[in-house]
């Protein structure tokens, strides 16, 4: 397990505005960070840099391992011999926690051309510059399959159950959760991050490397908005109902269709929408 070292919040003086009335009083926010994913396997002298991410520290290892895996690098936690901050003497020390190395065992492949792409993420939009279904139909990425059946009033208690397990939240008021919970609502784990694709690669790298996935019984609810990103790691993941808070984005619709995943937004306790897959969805 990894070790916890930085901080997730930090404090801040602020002046604080109640009518006209001003009271300086220490504010937590929520710590924003980068961290470098670095690649090694026997071929190459020195780790590969393969992305860098705006994260909350916390659950490193967990986005590491969850970030290649939806990006189509690695498939099986099996491929994974360790995986470390860096121990470079020649680097800052206060660097070393922001840099995760993942060694792979010997006589893994791994394909070059997607290791170049120089993957750069910030906490609002994900990966940039992937904009279409391309993206995901060359990963040779299947359509969810499974006969999973939900009753409504599982979805109505998801929003609830994710908001009361936001530690952080509660502190900050900053930070996106994405949780994992099996057909009866019942929340098996959540993420926390201040991007919420990174709280979804947190929580996917957590049951890739407990050789969980695919989720092939699981029910993803995010907060927020569900973008192109969110179905994108829910297709790889094999998740076959996404939930969030609020809307979701066209395309992620078109994702999510093109992937026969339930779609459901706006999923505030008895109200929401679904916008695909109704046949999830039991109301008998």
């Amino acid at each position: 397990m990894e070790p916890f070292i930085r901080k997730r919040t930090s404090k801040r003086r602020v002046q604080q505005v109640r009518s006209h009335s001003i009271r300086i009083r220490q504010d937590a926010l929520a710590v924003e960070e980068p961290m470098e994913i670095r690649l090694s396997f026997p071929e190459l002298d020195e780790p590969f840099p393969v992305a860098v991410t705006m994260r909350t520290p916390g659950n490193d290892f967990e986005l590491a391992a969850g970030f290649l895996l939806t990006e189509g690098i690695l498939s099986s936690a099996d491929e994974v011999h360790s995986i470390t901050y860096c121990r470079d003497p020649q680097t800052d020390g206060r660097q070393q926690y922001n840099i995760v190395n993942i060694r792979l065992r010997p006589g893994i492949s791994v394909d070059r051309n997607r290791l170049q792409r120089h993957f750069f993420t910030n906490s609002s939009c994900g990966v940039c510059g992937k904009a279409s279904l391309d993206a995901i139909r060359i990963q040779g990425i299947h359509p969810v399959s499974g006969d999973l059946l939900i009753r409504p009033s599982v979805i109505h208690g998801l929003g609830d159950a994710l908001r009361r397990e936001q530690d952080i939240f509660d502190q900050t008021g900053g930070l996106h959760a994405a949780g994992w919970f099996d057909p009866s609502g019942t929340l098996i784990a959540l993420r926390e991050d201040v991007g919420r694709h990174n709280a979804v690669d947190k929580l996917l790298g957590h049951a890739f490397l407990e050789k969980k996935t695919p989720l092939s019984d699981a029910i993803l609810m995010v907060s927020g908005r569900t973008s192109f990103e969110i179905m994108q790691k829910a297709a790889v993941a094999g998740i076959p109902v996404v939930c969030a808070v609020s809307a979701p984005t066209s395309l992620a619709c078109d994702t999510a269709r093109e992937f026969n995943i339930t779609l459901i937004g706006f999923a505030r306790g008895e109200r929401y929408n679904i916008y695909t897959g109704r046949h999830r969805i039991d109301n008998g």
